[in-house]
Parts: C-alpha cells; structure tokens; sequence
C-alpha cells in the first residue's frame, strides 16, 4: 500500500517553515535565515521512501500588511498552496504567539484538508513541564487534527511527524519520479543560494531591497559556470553590497558557491555583478521578468 500526496507547511514569518523542511528532506532545498520574509516562493520539496510520497510545499510566511507587490505576490503565494493539499502543517512558535499568528488561523479555518498544529523551537523551553500549558493553550484555537511538539533546526521529535504525515496520506501512486527532490530548476536554486547569503549578510532593510537573477548557467569542462546580477533598488545599497574593495560581494559570492558544490556536486565558476534597478519590488511588470510570478 503506497501513500502519497501534497502537504503545505504554513504560518507566519520566520517561524521555521524552511528549516522543518530541510531537515526532513536532508539537503538545503529552501533558503533560511533569521530575518522574516526570507523565502518568497512556494517551494516543493518531495521525500519518497518504500512506502511512500510525501511532496512538502513550502511557503512564503503569511504577514498582514502587504505594503508592496512583493509582499502581495508572497501572500497570494502562501494562500494559495493550502487549497489543493492532502494535509496542512501550521508552524507556530512555542514561546510567541502574535497577531500574525492569529491571521493565519483565521485562514485556516475554512479549509477542507485537516490542520496539525506543529509547535516549533521548544528547545526554547528549558523545563519541560512549562511546554505543556503551553501545548493545552494552543490546542484551544481550533480542531486541530493533531498537535505535534517540536524542534526544526535540533530535530527533536520531527520523525513523529513524518509518521503522522504518511498515516494521513491517500493510498496514490508517486506523482514524481524517485530521484526528484524538489520541482525547482539548478537555476532557481543557485539563484536562492546567493540571495540568502545576501539576507544573512546585510544590515536589518537592505535584504527586502535585493533579487538575484542568473543570467548564465553553463556546464564547461566538468565546471558550472554561473553569472549572476543581484538587483538593488539604489545606487547606494549597490556600495553597501560590493563593500569597501570589494569585500562583501566576494564574501558573498564564496559562500554561495560552496553551497552551490555541496548541492550540485560539481566545482563551480561564480562571478557576481551588481546593478540598480529602481522600484522592482513594487513594480508589478518588474517582478514578473524577474521570476516572481503566480504559478497556482
């Protein structure tokens, strides 16, 4: 009896959709970082066993004021990945539950796919005794199919919810070949890899304000080699970006490429370039040729 089906991990920003799912998958698909709103795009990551199929859609976080066409295009995103799904993980934070949080709840309440509560970062918790008022508090808010305490980014626990996630599974045939890790292009990964070292790396503003497009991506001599132009939206964030002597943009640029041979097991030629291209975040047009568009 093979199992398979679509599962999306939702909830606000920064609460730990990215990290779950890497961790499940054992390879970097989705990028992380400590700053909201570090994934933009929905994301398929898919784990297939002997048993089954589970194909994880990773989610931009739900915020509420969607100030831009970017943070409009994030939220049509996240909507719109809870409507055709077999199973809903909705990521909550042990310690915090925000305004943001409730947004999402509000969602979630009229879907017809079951809801398990996943109650990430109770590594937070020193006592444990403290994480079960907790858990009962959660567990309030709605008919939760069920509730799954855990950590993302030690592990702690996340089997438990991989079984969970199986059990409720359809009997279905794979819908992706056994090798496919995820529906994304080399391209779209290599792209991703760059602008997180770019949100790991900058001040608390300046991510929002870069997008990284790759220009050229080719296999010469055993070698991927990889140009990319990372957009800003003023010729002063492009100084901040290539840094004094050039400095940050190559710090940038090496970190990503050892990712990059990590994930695609081969050696890698990376050059970056920075330009300035006003207004792309809220410029509907802009976002579309850059790669941001509805595909629900």
């Amino acid at each position: 009896m093979f199992r398979s089906g679509f599962v999306a991990i939702v909830g606000r920003p920064n609460v730990g959709k990215s990290t779950l799912m890497n961790h499940i998958l054992g390879q970097k698909i989705s990028i992380t970082s400590s700053k909201p709103q570090t994934t933009r795009h929905r994301i398929l990551g898919i784990k297939t066993d002997e048993q089954s199929q589970v194909i994880y859609v990773d989610t931009p976080g739900v915020h509420l004021n969607a100030k831009n066409a970017m943070n409009r295009y994030m939220n049509r995103a996240a909507t719109s990945s809870i409507e055709d799904v077999e199973l809903i993980l909705f990521l909550v934070e042990a310690t915090t539950w925000t305004e943001e949080d409730e947004n999402v709840l509000q969602r979630l309440k009229g879907v017809k796919a079951p809801v398990v509560l996943v109650v990430n970062k109770i590594d937070r918790i020193k006592e444990k005794e403290e994480l079960f008022p907790v858990l009962e508090a959660l567990a309030q808010k709605m008919d939760f199919a069920s509730v799954i305490p855990l950590s993302a980014l030690k592990g702690s626990n996340v089997k438990a919810l991989e079984r969970l996630v199986t059990e409720r599974l359809p009997e279905a045939e794979p819908m992706f070949p056994e090798e496919y890790v995820t529906d994304r292009s080399e391209r779209f990964l290599a792209a991703e890899l760059i602008r997180e070292k770019l949100m790991r790396g900058l001040g608390k503003e300046l991510p929002y304000s870069t997008t990284v497009e790759i220009e050229s991506f080719k296999q010469e001599k055993g070698m991927l080699r990889i140009h990319a132009l990372i957009w800003v939206e003023r010729q002063s964030q492009k100084r901040i970006v290539i840094g004094k002597g050039g400095e940050k943009l190559k710090e940038v640029g090496q970190q990503a490429r050892l990712d990059m041979e990590r994930l695609f097991d081969t050696k890698v030629f990376l050059q970056l370039w920075v330009k300035v291209k006003e207004g792309w975040s809220d410029d509907e047009r802009l976002l579309n040729s850059l790669g941001y568009k509805d595909e629900f």
